[in-house]
């Protein structure tokens, strides 16, 4: 996270944003069987062309038996909920929104090195999902609308999906976001059974909570059943204050050690 923070803001079209994408893409050719970057532009609706990628590591690519974990790595342009107007248009660092959930899937990726999964896995990072306005879901979950309608084979269907988003605040809990547990409970209680089984029942809360459209909502549409790991009782979300000291190690290592225990023992 750090490494990420110090390349400045990850917003699309700026230098921090392509050093970002390079150095993942490093990372993960390190660690992983094959990494695909689908790259695209996207035009705004104020008429920006943004340079957007996707990038996906893949592990046991050969297997049709597939997992397909998910975050964002990009970061929002403005503070946009700044408590001080005069930051609003300020970019913002992305610790947590952006940060955490793409630190989290190259630490499992290299796990998964060390000690390869007992299914195929896919970690997709996406691009554009923080740009612009989710009220009307303009210019916003550019990767992972893209990603639905290009699919790594037209047969692709993981078993299920997870997208991480927001996982490293101080004492994070986790309710059961609104769109995951009405369009898959099934996925909703495998991995909240995990947990609990690895003994974080404190942090996966059996709760409901209000819906959230993130990037999880375009790959659901498209037929894919993947939930929304997310806490979104953060009073940094879309400020100046989301930086590396609102995170914890020990929210990371909760969420990762549920991620890998999903693929790695599997039963």
């Amino acid at each position: 996270m750090r490494t990420q923070l110090a390349f400045g803001p990850r917003i699309p079209g700026t230098e921090g944003h392509r050093k970002t994408g390079d150095w993942i893409v490093a990372k993960l050719k390190a660690a992983a069987d094959t990494v695909i970057e689908q790259r695209f532009t996207h035009v705004t609706v104020d008429h920006v062309t943004l340079p957007l990628r996707n990038i996906l590591a893949r592990f046991r690519p050969a297997d049709r038996e597939r997992v397909l974990f998910v975050t964002h790595w990009d970061t929002r342009p403005v503070s946009d909920q700044a408590p001080d107007p005069a930051q609003r248009k300020l970019p913002m660092p992305g610790a947590n929104d952006g940060a955490s959930g793409t630190a989290m899937q190259i630490a499992l990726a290299e796990a998964l090195k060390k000690t390869p999964p007992t299914v195929g896995v896919d970690l997709l990072f996406v691009d554009g999902e923080d740009y612009g306005s989710f009220n009307d879901r303009k210019d916003v979950l550019l990767g992972s609308q893209y990603f639905a309608t290009h699919l790594p084979d037209s047969a692709y269907a993981p078993l299920y999906g997870v997208l991480w988003d927001m996982i490293g605040k101080f004492d994070t809990k986790f309710p059961q976001e609104g769109f995951s547990a009405q369009r898959a409970p099934e996925v909703v209680s495998l991995v909240w059974k995990k947990a609990d089984e690895l003994g974080y029942a404190s942090t996966f809360l059996p709760v409901v909570s209000g819906a959230v459209t993130d990037d999880h909502v375009p790959l659901q549409e498209a037929g894919l059943h993947v939930i929304d790991v997310i806490d979104m009782d953060y009073p940094q979300h879309h400020t100046p204050a989301d930086t590396l000291g609102m995170v914890s190690k020990k929210s990371l290592q909760i969420v990762g050690d549920v991620a890998y225990s999903l693929v790695v023992e599997r039963r």
